[in-house]
């Protein structure tokens, strides 16, 4: 028999519990804006062109356009388009640039804990240590923003095998590394549950953009299609459609463009629509416990 993790059971997602979203909605969309920071000279990080020795100028700089130009520009069009989104953002961010946080929780969104760069991968770290990030980062975002964060991200989807027991007992409600449904799923934890809210992989502009080196204007069709056809299948079930960007990628003003174009269908939509937030996603499925996942 293959090894399995044991957090949660298959069941298709056309044999479980109906229900509704908030506003009788059928969809929920959320977007996911990562604000990340990168270690100079050394550590991981995306790439544009193929890396050098380090310092790494021409990626570090690339990089850091996201930190001062296109997580801004991001910012004026998500309050154009009025879309709430959250902020996955590492702790180092708040030492490197705290205004650029700080101007997503004042506009209400919600702040992810990110861990502490990205420029490393906590799945690598023993028990004591992959703890210690996860509370580090946790009181460096509450000592910011004044509030405690419920939900996770690490930094380039990096789990140990007991990083979902870690969060649990560390406070955490829901993570974001799992993309294996569209739908929340709680996982079991060796102290309780967290709760899995669908994190995208496809509809991440990372993967899309960097990896696969698609254009601009076939990101915002994805987008598009992806929306289009959630809607049509949240007519059977409710569904969670999520959409990960990175400023240093569609905050360049040629994607951003096309972005927008994206970006506005959904928001034209929005009546029919739970225009969300991961952690109210998360606060939701608390409501109903297991009734529907």
């Amino acid at each position: 028999m293959s090894a399995t993790h044991g957090r949660y059971d298959y069941v298709p997602i056309n044999r479980r519990a109906d229900f509704r979203w908030p506003g009788d909605a059928r969809l929920a969309v959320y977007i996911a804006v990562n604000l990340e920071h990168f270690t100079f000279g050394k550590g991981l990080g995306a790439t544009l062109v193929a890396g050098g020795s380090q310092p790494d100028v021409l990626n570090f700089a690339w990089r850091d356009y996201g930190n001062r130009v296109g997580a801004w520009r991001m910012l004026e069009m998500l309050d154009e388009l009025q879309l709430p989104s959250c902020a996955v953002t590492n702790a180092a961010i708040f030492d490197y640039c705290p205004e650029l946080p700080a101007a997503f929780f004042k506009r209400g969104d919600e702040i992810v804990a990110h861990g502490r760069t990205n420029s490393e991968r906590q799945g690598e770290l023993d028990e004591n240590t992959e703890a210690e990030l996860i509370a580090e980062t946790t009181k460096t975002l509450k000592r910011h923003t004044g509030v405690r964060p419920k939900g996770w991200l690490g930094p380039w989807i990096s789990e140990s095998r007991i990083t979902p027991d870690l969060l649990q007992e560390a406070g955490y409600v829901y993570l974001l590394d799992w993309c294996h449904d569209d739908q929340p799923v709680w996982f079991r934890t060796r102290r309780g549950r967290i709760l899995s809210v669908p994190y995208p992989q496809e509809i991440n502009d990372i993967p899309a953009v960097v990896a696969r080196q698609m254009t601009a204007p076939e990101f915002a069709a994805m987008i598009i299609d992806q929306f289009e056809e959630m809607r049509c299948q949240s007519r059977h079930q409710p569904l969670v459609m999520g959409i990960a960007l990175h400023p240093y990628i569609v905050g360049q003003a040629h994607r951003l463009r096309h972005l927008r174009r994206a970006l506005a269908q959904i928001s034209a939509a929005r009546d029919s629509l739970w225009l969300t937030t991961p952690g109210e996603i998360a606060n939701f499925a608390d409501g109903v416990g297991n009734a529907a996942f």
